[in-house]
Protein backbone atom coordinates (compact mmCIF):
# COMPACT_ATOMS: atom_id res chain seq x y z
CA UNK A 1 0.00 0.00 0.00
CA UNK A 2 1.51 3.20 -0.53
CA UNK A 3 1.10 6.20 1.06
CA UNK A 4 -1.51 9.19 0.29
CA UNK A 5 -0.07 11.80 -1.75
CA UNK A 6 -2.16 15.10 -0.76
CA UNK A 7 -3.39 16.66 -4.12
CA UNK A 8 -1.12 19.75 -5.51
CA UNK A 9 -2.17 22.85 -3.79
CA UNK A 10 -4.35 25.51 -5.84
CA UNK A 11 -1.60 28.40 -6.62
CA UNK A 12 0.63 25.41 -7.67
CA UNK A 13 -1.95 24.01 -10.41
CA UNK A 14 -2.65 27.99 -11.25
CA UNK A 15 1.32 28.09 -11.73
CA UNK A 16 0.97 25.24 -13.55
CA UNK A 17 -1.71 26.42 -16.31
CA UNK A 18 -0.35 26.94 -20.29
CA UNK A 19 -3.66 28.04 -22.12
CA UNK A 20 -6.64 28.51 -19.75
CA UNK A 21 -7.99 28.51 -16.11
CA UNK A 22 -11.36 28.51 -15.72
CA UNK A 23 -14.14 28.81 -12.59
CA UNK A 24 -17.52 28.12 -12.31
CA UNK A 25 -19.04 29.36 -8.77
CA UNK A 26 -22.93 28.29 -7.92
CA UNK A 27 -23.64 29.37 -4.62
CA UNK A 28 -25.47 32.55 -3.53
CA UNK A 29 -23.41 32.88 -0.33
CA UNK A 30 -20.11 31.66 1.11
CA UNK A 31 -18.61 31.76 3.52
CA UNK A 32 -14.95 31.41 3.36
CA UNK A 33 -12.23 32.75 6.07
CA UNK A 34 -10.20 34.70 3.97
CA UNK A 35 -13.84 36.92 3.04
CA UNK A 36 -15.19 37.37 6.67
CA UNK A 37 -13.40 40.63 7.50
CA UNK A 38 -13.79 42.65 4.18
CA UNK A 39 -17.52 41.47 4.14
CA UNK A 40 -18.13 42.73 7.21
CA UNK A 41 -16.35 46.34 6.53
CA UNK A 42 -18.85 46.25 3.28
CA UNK A 43 -21.19 45.86 5.20
CA UNK A 44 -20.21 48.71 7.14
CA UNK A 45 -20.01 50.53 4.09
CA UNK A 46 -16.34 50.26 3.11
CA UNK A 47 -15.88 50.21 -1.25
CA UNK A 48 -12.97 49.47 -3.24
CA UNK A 49 -11.41 52.75 -4.64
CA UNK A 50 -10.65 52.17 -8.83
CA UNK A 51 -8.09 54.37 -8.15
CA UNK A 52 -6.39 52.92 -5.18
CA UNK A 53 -4.88 49.13 -6.80
CA UNK A 54 -2.86 48.84 -4.17
CA UNK A 55 -5.57 48.75 -1.45
CA UNK A 56 -7.19 45.46 -3.77
CA UNK A 57 -7.44 41.82 -2.33
CA UNK A 58 -4.04 40.88 -2.45
CA UNK A 59 -2.55 38.35 -2.94
CA UNK A 60 -4.99 36.44 -5.34
CA UNK A 61 -5.09 39.77 -8.05
CA UNK A 62 -1.05 39.80 -8.14
CA UNK A 63 -1.42 35.76 -9.14
CA UNK A 64 -4.18 36.64 -11.41
CA UNK A 65 -1.99 39.26 -13.48
CA UNK A 66 0.69 37.16 -13.27
CA UNK A 67 -0.55 34.24 -14.59
CA UNK A 68 -2.74 36.32 -17.56
CA UNK A 69 1.03 37.75 -18.31
CA UNK A 70 2.33 34.81 -18.83
CA UNK A 71 -0.77 34.06 -21.39
CA UNK A 72 -3.18 32.44 -19.61
CA UNK A 73 -7.29 33.07 -20.27
CA UNK A 74 -8.50 33.41 -16.59
CA UNK A 75 -12.44 33.45 -17.35
CA UNK A 76 -15.01 32.89 -14.15
CA UNK A 77 -18.46 32.77 -14.56
CA UNK A 78 -21.11 33.12 -11.61
CA UNK A 79 -24.85 31.39 -11.34
CA UNK A 80 -26.97 33.75 -9.24
CA UNK A 81 -30.12 33.71 -8.19
CA UNK A 82 -32.08 37.13 -8.69
CA UNK A 83 -33.32 39.13 -6.94
CA UNK A 84 -29.54 38.46 -5.57
CA UNK A 85 -28.32 37.87 -1.93
CA UNK A 86 -26.24 40.70 0.16
CA UNK A 87 -23.32 38.32 -0.29
CA UNK A 88 -23.47 38.54 -4.21
CA UNK A 89 -24.22 42.02 -4.00
CA UNK A 90 -21.00 42.36 -2.12
CA UNK A 91 -18.90 40.25 -4.47
CA UNK A 92 -20.47 42.17 -7.50
CA UNK A 93 -19.41 45.78 -5.84
CA UNK A 94 -15.34 44.54 -6.29
CA UNK A 95 -15.42 42.10 -9.28
CA UNK A 96 -13.77 45.17 -11.18
CA UNK A 97 -10.96 44.61 -9.21
CA UNK A 98 -10.83 40.80 -11.03
CA UNK A 99 -11.26 42.38 -14.02
CA UNK A 100 -8.84 45.03 -14.28
CA UNK A 101 -6.27 42.07 -13.10
CA UNK A 102 -6.78 40.33 -16.27
CA UNK A 103 -9.97 37.60 -15.45
CA UNK A 104 -12.83 37.36 -17.82
CA UNK A 105 -15.93 37.63 -15.58
CA UNK A 106 -19.40 36.93 -16.56
CA UNK A 107 -22.77 36.56 -14.42
CA UNK A 108 -25.63 34.38 -15.45
CA UNK A 109 -29.17 34.24 -13.52
CA UNK A 110 -30.22 31.01 -12.12
CA UNK A 111 -33.33 30.87 -14.34
CA UNK A 112 -31.27 30.72 -17.00
CA UNK A 113 -28.84 28.15 -16.31
CA UNK A 114 -32.45 25.45 -15.53
CA UNK A 115 -31.53 23.36 -18.72
CA UNK A 116 -27.76 23.10 -18.44
CA UNK A 117 -26.41 20.27 -17.23
CA UNK A 118 -23.87 20.97 -14.07
CA UNK A 119 -21.60 19.63 -11.96
CA UNK A 120 -22.75 19.10 -7.88
CA UNK A 121 -19.51 21.25 -7.20
CA UNK A 122 -17.66 24.54 -7.93
CA UNK A 123 -14.65 24.09 -9.64
CA UNK A 124 -11.56 25.47 -11.73
CA UNK A 125 -10.44 23.44 -14.65
CA UNK A 126 -6.90 23.89 -15.88
CA UNK A 127 -5.83 23.71 -19.46
CA UNK A 128 -8.72 21.18 -19.86
CA UNK A 129 -7.24 18.10 -18.13
CA UNK A 130 -7.29 19.12 -14.40
CA UNK A 131 -10.13 19.71 -12.35
CA UNK A 132 -10.06 21.42 -8.84
CA UNK A 133 -13.54 20.72 -6.81
CA UNK A 134 -14.28 23.17 -4.08
CA UNK A 135 -16.01 21.49 -1.53
CA UNK A 136 -18.58 23.80 1.05
CA UNK A 137 -20.62 23.42 3.92
CA UNK A 138 -24.48 23.41 3.71
CA UNK A 139 -23.23 26.85 5.28
CA UNK A 140 -21.07 28.25 2.62
CA UNK A 141 -17.74 27.11 4.85
CA UNK A 142 -15.27 25.88 2.53
CA UNK A 143 -14.86 21.70 3.31
CA UNK A 144 -11.49 21.70 1.35
CA UNK A 145 -10.53 20.92 -1.94
CA UNK A 146 -9.90 18.04 -4.31
CA UNK A 147 -8.22 17.46 -7.76
CA UNK A 148 -9.33 15.50 -10.17
CA UNK A 149 -8.56 14.28 -14.14
CA UNK A 150 -11.75 12.31 -14.66
CA UNK A 151 -12.14 12.14 -18.30
CA UNK A 152 -15.77 12.11 -17.55
CA UNK A 153 -16.03 14.97 -14.83
CA UNK A 154 -13.09 16.81 -17.19
CA UNK A 155 -15.81 16.45 -20.05
CA UNK A 156 -18.86 17.10 -18.22
CA UNK A 157 -16.93 20.30 -16.61
CA UNK A 158 -15.61 22.10 -19.72
CA UNK A 159 -19.29 21.49 -21.31
CA UNK A 160 -20.32 22.94 -18.65
CA UNK A 161 -18.72 26.21 -18.28
CA UNK A 162 -18.94 26.79 -21.66
CA UNK A 163 -22.53 26.33 -21.84
CA UNK A 164 -22.81 28.77 -18.85
CA UNK A 165 -20.20 31.05 -20.69
CA UNK A 166 -22.40 31.51 -23.23
CA UNK A 167 -25.30 32.30 -21.84
CA UNK A 168 -24.25 34.22 -18.99
CA UNK A 169 -23.82 38.41 -19.15
CA UNK A 170 -20.53 40.22 -19.25
CA UNK A 171 -19.87 41.85 -15.95
CA UNK A 172 -19.71 45.38 -17.14
CA UNK A 173 -23.13 45.12 -18.40
CA UNK A 174 -24.88 42.73 -15.98
CA UNK A 175 -26.89 44.89 -13.56
CA UNK A 176 -27.96 43.49 -9.87
CA UNK A 177 -31.43 42.62 -9.33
Amino acid sequence: MSPSVPPPAFTDLLAGATRSAVHLEMRDTYAVDYESGPFAEWRRGHRHDPADRASWWRPWLGLVEETVARGVVIRRARIVSEPVSEYTRFLHSFTFTNVAAGELVRWLPRRRASELALPGNDFWLFDDRTIYWNHFTGDGISAGGEVSEDPGALKLCAGAFESVWSRAVPHDQYEIH
